[in-house]
């Protein structure tokens, strides 16, 4: 399967966008052995009227004149790999009444999109290619049938319907996406779940990690701050949609026999929070990527204080996977994704719970379960996720 087929990508995040995403790895891992169209999100009327640009150098390059034409929408990536910025400017129809209005626009806004990519799969002779929805609900709905794509793969990542923006349409659209699509393949089991439910050719394909930065601090013996007692941590952003500050307050108030250690920018919550009274509290703000395993290599446990609601619920937990390559014992809040995780973290709820945890998680800390650890999270690379997609084509 791997070398019988070119892929068309379609993302939410454009190829030049600064924060990961999973539709760049997944695109990466592919072009090893095929040749890749990612497709960076076509911008809407009021988007464009804003002065917002697609992130991708391709435009640069358009600027400066060294391209014109289809030339100048198309980046080469590397050998395999191209990005495409698609010219075409979409209505926009969000704020349309749900009814045959808004599905005529939809096709409308499809139809423009479809004739775009085609257009560049001419260009670069990608013919035989696969079709990969990266959770585009709304531009990628009839994209199944608009493109000549041998087989449609929708890629379910996130919970949308958690959130506004996609709640007014999504809620209609999302059952008929996925039961349309020639297969679905889910990050996590929660949302595998949802989707079995309307296509039965739904699978669970976990996610890969990059471990690259954290093999080099695995190496290092330096220590980013002074350790006067027992560090318990957390890495990531400090959003408290995702997690419990009133656990956190409880926690880091009752347990001053413990340095807590918050790594990453916080929300507005998080800044007004009474941690930042605590001496036994430190809010380190934004590190630079490459700093960031140094971190957790210094915790004695890293935590994962999640609120349980339909944001958090069904998201694959990536930071698990860094906490876990780094060797280190962690506690987590107990949620349907974290399942899979449960032989190798102690999973809990609640101020008493998490107390307890920490505690067994300190106690019994060993080089052998450092090693399970390490071990454990090494099967999630993108290489492993990607053989499972090729799996769910294959079916």
């Amino acid at each position: 399967m791997t070398k019988r087929f070119n892929y068309v990508i379609l993302s939410q995040q454009s190829w030049g966008t600064e924060i990961g995403s999973n539709a760049k790895n997944i695109a990466m891992e592919i072009s090893k052995d095929n040749k890749v169209l990612y497709v960076n999100r076509p911008l809407d009327i009021l988007t464009r009227m804003k002065g917002f640009q697609n992130r991708t150098s391709t435009s640069a390059k358009n600027k400066r004149g060294e391209k014109t034409g289809i030339d100048s929408q198309i980046e080469q990536v590397s050998e395999n790999l191209f990005a495409f910025t698609p010219s075409c400017t979409l209505l926009s129809i969000n704020r349309f009444p749900e009814g045959s209005w808004y599905d005529l626009a939809l096709r409308f806004n499809n139809y423009l999109l479809a004739k775009e990519i085609k257009k560049a799969v001419a260009h670069l002779g990608l013919e035989n290619y696969i079709f990969l929805n990266d959770g585009e609900l709304f531009n990628g709905f009839h994209l199944n049938t608009m493109l000549d794509a041998k087989k449609s793969l929708y890629y379910y990542r996130d919970y949308f319907l958690a959130v506004p923006y996609w709640q007014k349409h999504g809620k209609r659209i999302e059952p008929e996406i996925l039961a349309k699509y020639d297969a679905v393949v889910c990050n996590s089991e929660f949302l595998s779940d949802i989707a079995k439910q309307y296509n039965e050719n739904s699978s669970f394909v976990g996610q890969g990690c990059d471990y690259t930065l954290f093999k080099e601090a695995l190496e290092i013996s330096s220590e980013p701050f002074s350790k006067e007692k027992p560090v318990i941590g957390y890495v990531g952003a400090l959003n408290s949609q995702r997690l419990d500050v009133q656990l956190l307050e409880k926690l880091t108030a009752e347990n001053r026999q413990w340095q807590w250690v918050f790594v990453g920018p916080e929300d507005p919550a998080f800044q007004s929070s009474a941690m930042h009274d605590l001496d036994n509290v430190t809010f380190t703000g934004s590190k630079p990527q490459e700093e960031l395993a140094s971190y957790i290599r210094s915790f004695d446990v890293a935590i994962n204080p999640q609120r349980v609601n339909e944001v958090t619920i069904g998201n694959y937990p990536r930071k698990i996977d860094e906490y876990l390559f780094m060797g280190k014992p962690t506690v987590a809040t107990k949620t349907r994704a974290m399942e899979m995780f449960a032989d190798h973290c102690y999973l809990t709820t609640g101020v008493k719970g998490y107390q307890s945890a920490i505690r067994e998680a300190l106690a019994s800390n060993s080089p052998h379960l450092a090693t399970k650890r390490i071990e454990f999270a090494s099967m999630h690379s993108w290489k492993n996720s990607v053989d499972k997609i090729y799996q769910a084509l294959a079916s």
